[in-house]
């Protein structure tokens, strides 16, 4: 499903609006601020927190959840 620039930008606007309604401008801003860009490799960590991860693992996993 593509969403559009101005469907995303709706989004943003009734999701900031949300916020300050339930956490008021100040709750919303430090929530705001508890976000960030990261840092570091997400792909070198993901592969070394996977490395031990077998496929049989993995549908393991699916057939329990």
């Amino acid at each position: 499903m593509a969403v559009t620039v101005r469907e995303l930008e709706k989004i943003r606007r009734e999701g900031l609006k949300a916020l300050k309604e339930k956490l008021g401008v100040e709750g919303m801003i430090k929530f705001i601020q508890m976000y960030s860009d990261g840092k570091g490799d997400y792909t070198q960590e993901r592969e070394e927190l996977l490395k031990d991860v077998t496929i049989e693992d993995f549908e393991k996993f699916l057939a329990e959840n």
